[in-house]
């Protein structure tokens, strides 16, 4: 909870800016996660998934990012190096995942801060948090 109030007051401290008005452009704003697979907050993961795919708002560096674990326990096994799909929008971490579990991964935090844009903005923090089925 903690994390997600200090992304929305640095979201909410960048947009607000100086007392110049900015224009708000999508190249000028951060880039925000707009979709998980598996979906954030599910509880009903099929264990037999074997990759995690998360979509940006905009094109992305290649070979950067920070998947960052709240905790070993909550942090799936992974069988792979990441990547981006062709859109370079879509970050693909391949994984193992087990039965009846819960997991927890960071897309960046306020330590880590490796998915950019191709500007090298960072993305702000997203907090992935999904259940497999038994």
């Amino acid at each position: 909870m903690r994390g997600s109030m200090a992304a929305l007051a640095l979201a909410f401290a960048w947009l607000s800016g100086s007392s110049h008005a900015q224009e708000i452009t999508l190249e000028s704003v951060p880039p925000v996660v707009v979709s998980t697979v598996p979906k954030a907050g599910s509880g009903d993961v099929d264990p037999g998934l074997t990759e995690i795919r998360v979509t940006f708002s905009k094109a992305m560096q290649n070979g950067s990012w920070s998947w960052s674990m709240i905790g070993k326990d909550s942090f799936p096994e992974t069988t792979g190096a990441p990547n981006y799909l062709e859109d370079q929008r879509t970050a693909v971490l391949p994984v193992k995942l087990m039965p009846g579990k819960t997991y927890a991964i960071w897309l960046n935090s306020q330590q880590f801060r490796n998915f950019k844009d191709a500007a090298g903005q960072p993305a702000v923090p997203y907090l992935l948090v999904f259940k497999t089925s038994e």
